[in-house]
């Protein structure tokens, strides 16, 4: 089995791209869409917004431009409403997983030119491109089922697969076109997606059903199947399924949920760290012997209700992100409200970072500090690696969650249409 990588790097493809030149009796030159005319940049999906807020990667991360990222909302709502399936399964998104709100953009990528915007909205279940210079729609690809999930960029930045949670199902598309390219059956509710380092595997993680209130160890049954399923990127054919009650069970953990949520793969791809439900805490597993072999329990914060069916969607710690160089590991304590970064080698964990349900965390443009979304204050907050302690918090809008590397043209301040 091929070696996986640790973060989704939409920004590798962006230097792949080359300089366009327009021909000498062209009167104005083509745009200039080379790595040299691209600055890098991290989205972040307001998804109760419907915004996506673009920040400075590094350094201050001061915002730079903000983008709609559901102009056609009117449009969309209407075409919910003249139907009567899918206007329960909106009311059910928004009474279920989205807490009363409409959940309006949850993944983000940026395409090889920076000039578009990808973005998965799970109430309107699609994918839609947007144009970073006007802000309308390039083109739209409704899921099957009625809801769209995490997504995942392949690392030349040509392919982005999604999730359809409700049809157990990843698309994975063409990112400028569009068009699907394959698809493939996952387990119950598909959730995060990763490709491999050399781009031939993706890797989901299907969660099963996080909204119910059968939440006690003894119902875990009720969840569904949940496994890991890796397929083959070109063919989309079932390559290896891990099942992690099996590991869990086979090392006494049987009242651990198996419904793997974050995950982040070492930088020698040879280990994957995840989080499950209601864990406060991660695991490490072993990609080559097939087995979990360490378990790292984080603090409780004694604030937080021991009613696991007050926990968001079956949350318990949500986000998982590691350093370039693979010595730190930085976690969401999303129901305990903290941050916190952990020595890999040795598993102890740094200061307990004060944080307002912190719902995903990803590494910064330069590697030094790990970025957690706060959806609780609507900011993100950045802390540094080396030390475990907060740098400084930006203000971004309504409940934030992924936070993804991107490109934009350098000379961007967002949409002229916004």
């Amino acid at each position: 089995m091929p070696a996986f990588r640790s973060r989704h790097l939409c920004s590798v493809a962006a230097a792949l791209v080359l300089t366009v030149t327009a021909p000498a009796a062209a009167a104005t030159a083509a745009p200039d869409t080379s790595a040299a005319a691209l600055r890098e940049v991290m989205f972040v999906g307001n998804n109760w917004d419907g915004t996506a807020d673009v920040i400075k990667s590094s350094g201050d991360f001061a915002k730079i431009g903000r983008i709609n990222v559901v102009p056609d909302k009117a449009e969309r709502i209407a075409a919910i409403n003249a139907d009567p399936i899918k206007w329960i399964y909106y009311m059910a998104i928004r009474n279920g997983v989205g807490e009363g709100h409409d959940q309006l953009v949850d993944d983000m990528y940026s395409t090889p030119d920076g000039r578009s915007m990808v973005v998965s909205r799970p109430s309107f279940a699609d994918v839609v491109s947007i144009d970073l210079a006007t802000g309308k729609i390039n083109w739209r690809f409704p899921v099957s089922g009625y809801r769209s999930d995490h997504m995942a960029v392949s690392p030349d930045g040509t392919r982005v697969a999604v999730s359809a949670s409700i049809s157990n199902t990843v698309h994975v598309l063409d990112i400028d076109t569009g068009k699907q390219l394959g698809s493939f059956a996952t387990g119950d509710k598909p959730h995060e997606n990763i490709f491999t380092q050399d781009g031939k595997y993706i890797w989901n993680m299907a969660i099963g059903d996080v909204n119910t209130s059968l939440d006690e160890p003894w119902q875990d049954w009720t969840k569904g199947n949940r496994k890991i399923t890796v397929v083959d990127a070109t063919t989309f054919k079932e390559v290896k399924v891990i099942d992690m009650r099996e590991r869990l069970d086979a090392i006494g953990l049987k009242d651990y949920s198996d419904a793997v949520r974050p995950a982040t793969f070492s930088p020698d791809e040879s280990k994957l760290y995840f989080q499950v439900s209601f864990f406060n805490g991660f695991l490490e597993y072993d990609v080559a012997s097939d087995r979990i072999t360490r378990v790292k329990t984080l603090p409780k914060n004694p604030a937080t209700s021991t009613d696991r069916t007050t926990w968001v969607n079956d949350s318990r710690h949500h986000g998982i992100s590691m350093s370039p160089d693979g010595s730190k590991i930085c976690v969401a304590g999303t129901m305990d409200d903290y941050a916190t970064v952990v020595n890999r080698s040795t598993l102890q964990e740094g200061p307990l970072v004060t944080a307002s349900k912190p719902y995903w965390a990803t590494v910064s443009g330069d590697g030094k500090s790990c970025i957690i979304s706060e959806s609780g204050t609507d900011q993100v907050t950045a802390i540094d690696f080396a030390t475990g302690k907060k740098i400084l918090s930006v203000p971004v809008g309504d409940h934030p969650q992924r936070v993804r590397l991107a490109h934009v043209p350098t000379d961007w301040t967002g949409p002229s249409a916004n």
